[in-house]
């Protein structure tokens, strides 16, 4: 048990130190500032999404399926090339960061 919970309390500092600084400079490098502000709650345009404070499960998956092509409705379009320099890696730090966004 004390294990477990060494383990849980490591990969709680991993996730919340260096993974939220790559995943804000990962979050100006893919342009993701460009249409969702800076803090991902004042978007370029109406129709784009607040994306501040986004479950980081639900945020990882639409990222996934815009770039797998399994989401292409709405503004989709918007994200496809966007999402196509961008590893699926990449997508899970960026959804973490998003989830912390105020």
């Amino acid at each position: 048990m004390k294990i477990v919970m060494t383990f849980v309390a490591a990969a709680a500092v991993l996730v919340s130190g260096p993974a939220l600084a790559d995943g804000a400079k990962l979050y100006a490098e893919k342009t993701c500032v460009a249409c969702h502000g800076p803090k991902g709650d004042k978007p370029l345009m109406p129709d784009y999404p607040k994306i501040a404070g986004q479950n980081a499960k639900y945020a990882e998956r639409q990222m996934l399926d815009i770039k797998s092509g399994a989401r292409a409705n709405g503004n989709s379009a918007a994200m496809k090339g966007v999402m196509e320099i961008v590893s699926e890696a990449e997508i899970k730090q960026l959804a973490e960061y998003i989830s912390k966004l105020k």
